[in-house]
């Protein structure tokens, strides 16, 4: 059985390797879809961790969201009162309220506006687990007072280096503000930069925001451990109108959005599946021509006893070879232009051993496909018309 297989395999790669010029054409084409497939599910995985990159960061247990909130970058604001309501629960230890919301950043240098994201809580409370605001915490208490991200899109200008130039005033949403330092959190599809400050000066920045209208609550408990049951209790508390969310569902649920309902998330899924079909397209190409061209020496086996299966091993086998011949460039090409694309657009592209794992049984399967299609011209390899 084995040496059957591997004189299948042989049969396959002389046949593969004697026009070259058509196994370069397979090649390249199984490259292209390979490097396709892996640059959409790079965006994509790169779409839910940048998604992640700021629920990720906040320090609750349990967390109140308005339900017509689609997602964090444009959050949707309820009464404080129903935070407050959850004081009364034996359970929780304390209640903090956190403002979002996006505002207009002026570049020092060209004076020009770009949207960013801006988080304002009160400092003593420590709701993001991000060292650098910990240790500036101090600082965001003074009046107008704002940290800012150094990994934020270069649109906004060198801000650390304007820092360290002591060139710290700008402007947000036409008011002043000073940057007193630089924190790293990163950016999304939904915001290009991010800034953090206190309560007080989130609502010096804007003015219309009344502090009684919170976009997220934040609860934390005596005891983690009873998170699943005091999520219960307090949604007998606060209602219909806002989530009551453990942190591992605030993360799930901003990944959802842009997974399910942001438009994004289906374009790169549905590039996923095209790069396959156009690959399985060009690989079926080139076995039926392969196939068609070498009709009589099928025959001709055929004809010393060799069976149908055999014949259809020496295809799948051709199928598989064009598979890793076309991976391996494919893979470093990917490699190059994750590089490439983290360096432009400022979102990580993970590039984890289990994607390439994915990646290749993806290729490996259309591949098998397009053989599978092919086989079909194997029964016009009739001895008795061939002789």
């Amino acid at each position: 059985m084995v040496s059957n297989f591997f004189f299948a395999a042989r049969l396959a790669w002389r046949q593969l390797i004697h026009d070259r010029s058509k196994l370069v054409a397979a090649t390249l084409g199984v490259l292209f879809a390979c490097v396709l497939v892996f640059m959409q599910l790079g965006f994509k995985d790169s779409l839910e961790t940048s998604a992640a990159s700021a629920p990720a960061k906040m320090k609750g247990d349990i967390f109140l969201l308005h339900k017509q909130t689609e997602a964090m970058w444009r959050p949707v604001e309820f009464n404080r009162s129903l935070l407050m309501r959850a004081l009364g629960n034996p359970d929780v230890s304390a209640v903090h309220p956190m403002y979002i919301s996006l505002g207009q950043f002026k570049n020092m240098d060209t004076r020009t506006k770009r949207t960013l994201m801006i988080y304002g809580f009160n400092p003593d409370a420590d709701l993001m687990d991000i060292p650098d605001v910990s240790a500036q915490r101090d600082k965001i208490r003074m009046k107008d007072n704002v940290l800012f991200d150094r990994a934020s899109r270069p649109e906004f200008g060198p801000v650390a280096q304007q820092i360290a130039e002591n060139r710290t005033i700008t402007e947000i949403n036409d008011y002043k503000v000073n940057l007193a330092g630089t924190f790293l959190m990163g950016t999304s599809f939904g915001a290009d930069g991010n800034v953090i400050t206190s309560d007080l000066n989130f609502h010096r920045i804007f003015k219309g925001r009344s502090p009684d209208q919170v976009d997220l609550g934040f609860i934390q408990l005596k005891d983690k451990t009873k998170a699943d049951k005091v999520v219960k209790d307090i949604k007998a508390l606060v209602g219909d109108e806002v989530l009551v969310l453990t942190y591992a569902e605030l993360v799930a649920y901003e990944q959802a959005y842009w997974n399910n309902t942001a438009p994004v998330g289906f374009i790169f899924g549905m590039g996923v599946i095209m790069g396959l079909v156009v690959g399985m397209v060009i690989v079926y190409q080139i076995l039926f021509t392969d196939i068609t061209n070498n009709l009589a020496q099928y025959a001709t086996l055929k004809a010393m006893g060799y069976t149908q299966g055999y014949l259809m091993k020496v295809v799948f086998a051709s199928a598989a070879f064009l598979a890793v011949l076309g991976f391996i460039p494919g893979l470093g090409v990917s490699l190059i232009l994750y590089n490439v694309a983290e360096r432009n657009i400022y979102i990580p592209f993970p590039m984890p051993p289990q994607k390439i794992i994915t990646v290749f049984c993806f290729i490996l399967v259309m591949c098998f496909g397009a053989g599978l299609l092919a086989i079909r011209k194997l029964k016009a390899a009739n001895p008795a018309d061939m002789f």
